[in-house]
Parts: C-alpha cells; structure tokens; sequence
C-alpha cells in the first residue's frame, strides 16, 4: 500500500504544480492585486536602493523613504536576487509560492499518515493539493502559503520528536517552525497542536522512557488504533501512566522543550520589535497587518464562514470535513487538527477585522483536508467488501470536487485591478521617473507599481475608512499633498466619480491642474505647482 501511495501522492504534487504555473506570469490585477503589489515594490526597491534587508520600502510614502514595518522580508528579497538575473518579472515572486506549497505537500501527507493513516492521508493531500485557496494563494507574491507550509514541515518533525525522542527532529521542527513565525505571524496559531501533541507525549512515559519513543513506523488505520488501545492497557492507562495533576511540571522541566520555545519564539520577537520600531519612527508609519485585532458584528463573520464554505474549500469538501471531525481514527495523536481548528476559530474571531483578508483564512484548508480525508477513509472501510462501488464514489468525490473548486477558484483570478495597472503603465510613460503621483486608487498600490513612480493614495489620510465626506476634506488632502511636491493627480473608473459627485473640489482641480489624458478607465492631471 505504501509503495502505491507513493506514486499517488508524486502524481498530486506533479498535477498540483502544473494546476499553478497555469498563467504564472500574470500581472498583479487579481482581487488580491494590493498586497501583492506592496510586496513586489518591496523586491523592487531591494534591487534599486541596495539590498538593506532589514529596511524594506513601499511606493506609496510620497517623496519620504518609505520604510514600513513587514513580517520578515525573505520573500521579495529573494525575488530581488532573482531579478539581478532574470529582470523584474511577475513570475518571479509567483513561482515562490509554488516551490514552498509543493515542498511541504510531501510533509502533509506524513503528518497525515502518521496520525490517521494512509488512506486518509492520500485524500487529505489530493483535497489540500487542489482546494481554491489553496491554488490561488499558493500562485501569489505573499507569505501565507510559504509560512504554512514550513509550520506544516515543523508540526511534522515535532510529531517524530515526541514519538522518537530524537534531538535532531526537534532542532529541525524548531528551525522550521521559527522561520514559518518570522514569515508571518498568525501562524503561531499552531501551538496549540504543538501543545496537544506535547501534553500526549506526557501521559505516555514510554516517549521520555529509555526505550526512545513510542513507534518506529506508523501503522495504519485500524492498526494504530489498536496499538494505541494496547499500549494504554498494558500501562494502565494514560492517566496511570502520568497523572494529569503533573502534566505543567514536567512540561516546565522539559528542557527540550524550553530550547524549542527559544528557537521559535526569540527570532520573531526581535524581528517584529524592530518592525515596530520603523512603522512608529518612519511615514507613512505603517505596520502590515496592523489593527486587525477588532471582534466585529455576527454578519460580518456569517461573510467569512459563507465565503469559507463557498469559495475557500467548496461545499464538497466542506461537508466531507463536517462529517469527518466525527469519525476519525481513534489514536493517541488523533486529536490533533481539533485543536487547531479550535485555535483558527478563535482566530477568525478575534482577529475579525483582520479576517476581511480571505487568505488569513488558508490554514483552514489543510484543516479541512484532513478530515476530509478522514470521512473519506471511513467510507472506504464501510465499502471495502464493494469495490465496484468504492471506485464510483471516489470517482464521484474527485469529480464533484475538481468541478467546484474549478468555478470557486476562477473569480480569484479576474482582472480585478487591470485598470489601475493600465494607469500605471500610462504614467510611466507620460512622466518623468521623478514625478510625485497623486492617486485616488482605493488604497491599491498596483498604479504606483506599475507605474514605477512614487506618490501617495489620495485620501492620504484616512483611505481606508471610506469615501470623503465632502468637498472640504478632499480639497485640504489635495492642497496639502501639492504643498508637499505632488506633480500628478489621477483617478482611475472606480473613483472618477468623485469629480461629479464633490462639485466644489471638482472646480478647484479645474483651476489648479491640466487635463493631461482621459479614457474611459482613468484620468490623468498635471498638478501646477503651488505659488
């Protein structure tokens, strides 16, 4: 069976990666296209302004430096080496994503098959592979997918280090999960399964004992359960083995684990107190991520999980994974992804403001995934004795699956932001390289990329509460930004409207600026300098 479920899975990872390259070299107009732009300005400024790592720049500061508080650079600072050799290129920073998602796919399936076997582990990798999120996140200049996919890599060594007790995983699990926080920070959501599994390997002495861990290899199925099931007997159960009253001393005393909580945590600690640090010393004195701590009103997380439901997994998979958090394998281990569902629950709540962002949810694939996978292997058991019917069902589920996820996934990559990228285009050519842009653009930094100019998004102060209130507050924005060296301002069809909607600001853009261009997708005017 395993030698087969090897093929299986290096088919997944093959199809899942062709599944990616698919329009690779796409522009950054998709429906995520500002964040990505951010980053892409961030490689971009790598390579023009030197390599200072610890100092990465956005477009959007005006004619100030620009330095901003970031998780930890890796990404757009690779892309900038890469672009020494290849040039500024969108695949670029897109094919990162693909490298780590098709990494640590391998490292899902262990951890999978070492906690609920095989055949929950083949379905669990096939629906994370090519869930909607999934896809498109994993094709996207950002951080998420590689952070989850080290944090999965290290949740499976920490696994082999409770079993084993070997040093050498836990060192590994440490390195990789610290590098996951440093590359973005809600991923420490993991700890509470690291806790979980760290309270299991407690109440099992045979993981501390002599004897160098509990299993060598992972039996599967029904197997695992019956040797958890013989294991507790034979000890007199768990709670004989080690009594709950004892779990926080020994977890305290646990220098090993004292040594794995410095490794992951101390690193991000002092990267996101020197994030801080800028995003409070330097303008635009802003922090990526900033201020998502808010619980919002029960519709505005009815969104989320609707959204969750119909696009981040697809119903098939949902309702698989609602039906399998009942029905997985019994083992010592088992109740691992419980637990992190608990922790992205919590999460999504606390976090609700934070959670507008649709990627902030992609942990809930791989959830999801496994007790899908689960509900999955339970059918298969119940069908074993029906192999006819077994092999329609599965070709049923992947069917249904691939059709939903296909049609979920399709609107995350329209041309969301092909305006503002036109625009872009347009002013690079139309202006000169020190031209200071004006840009009424949403809070979309795609114009200021594509353009390859500076500027600020107009409102500069408060773009992301909203529309102006009136005539008086975008004109002291506009009066204030020309004082400060504006040469351009710029609307694109999302905003244009605002010329006929704020009468009053429209006549004093008449009579301070020119008409440079204007299309049916933007508006481009030549600021007159202040007197």
């Amino acid at each position: 069976m395993y030698t087969r479920s090897k093929w299986i899975i290096a088919a997944i990872v093959l199809s899942a990666v062709v599944v990616r390259l698919i329009h690779i070299e796409q522009p950054f107009i998709d429906p995520w296209s500002w964040r990505q732009s951010d980053v892409a300005a961030i490689a971009r400024n790598y390579l023009e302004n030197g390599f200072r790592f610890c100092w990465p720049q956005i477009d959007w500061a005006g004619n100030a430096e620009g330095y901003v508080g970031t998780e930890f650079p890796l990404l757009p600072f690779a892309a900038a080496l890469c672009y020494k050799i290849t040039g500024v290129q969108e695949w670029v920073g897109r094919i990162q994503g693909v490298i780590f998602f098709a990494t640590g796919l391998p490292f899902f399936f262990l951890l999978v098959r070492r906690i609920y076997g095989e055949v929950a582990a083949v379905w669990a990798t096939f629906f994370y592979a090519f869930a909607p999120l999934s896809i498109v996140a994993s094709r996207a200049f950002m951080p998420d997918v590689p952070s989850l996919s080290l944090a999965l890599a290290g949740i499976y060594f920490f696994l082999r280090w409770v079993e084993r007790n070997g040093r050498r995983a836990l060192i590994v699990s440490a390195l990789v999960i610290s590098f996951s926080f440093l590359i973005k920070l809600p991923t420490v959501v993991i700890g509470l399964p690291l806790l979980y599994l760290a309270l299991a390997a407690v109440c099992d002495r045979r993981t501390f004992s002599s004897h160098g861990g509990a299993l060598s290899e992972p039996p599967s199925g029904n197997d695992r359960s019956e040797e958890r099931d013989a294991l507790a007997s034979e000890d007199g159960g768990l709670e004989a083995a080690a009594p709950w009253r004892d779990m926080p001393k020994r977890l305290l005393t646990s220098w090993e684990l004292w040594l794995f909580a410095t490794i992951t945590l101390i690193p991000s600690a002092i990267w996101y107190w020197h994030a801080h640090r800028i995003a409070e010393t330097f303008y635009p004195y802003h922090f990526f991520g900033g201020g998502g701590f808010r619980i919002m009103h029960a519709g505005w997380y009815w969104k989320i999980a609707e959204q969750t439901v119909r696009s981040s997994l697809t119903p098939v998979l949902f309702v698989l994974a609602l039906a399998g958090v009942f029905v997985v394998p019994r083992g010592k281990y088992s109740r691992t992804f419980h637990w992190w569902l608990a922790a992205m629950v919590a999460f999504v709540f606390f976090v609700g403001w934070g959670n507008r962002h649709q990627w902030y949810q992609l942990p809930l694939v791989p959830i999801a995934a496994v007790f899908a996978g689960c509900a999955c292997q339970w059918m298969a058991s119940r069908l074993g004795s029906h192999r006819a019917v077994a092999t329609l069902t599965s070709v049923l589920l992947i069917a249904g699956f691939g059709i939903s996820s296909y049609h979920s996934a399709r609107p995350l990559y329209r041309p969301a932001a092909a305006g503002l990228r036109n625009l872009g285009l347009e002013l690079k050519e139309a202006t000169t390289s020190n031209a200071v842009i004006i840009a009424a653009d949403d809070g979309d930094p795609t114009v200021f990329y594509y353009a390859h100019r500076k500027g600020w998004h107009f409102l500069e102060e408060g773009i992301y509460q909203g529309n102006p209130f009136d005539s008086a507050q975008v004109i002291a924005n506009l009066e204030k930004l020309r004082g400060r060296g504006a040469s351009h301002l710029v609307f694109y069809s999302g905003t244009r409207w605002w010329l006929d909607y704020y009468r009053e600001f429209a006549e004093r853009v008449a009579a301070s600026a020119t008409l440079v261009e204007e299309t049916p997708e933007f508006t481009i005017y030549k600021l007159e300098p202040v007197p």
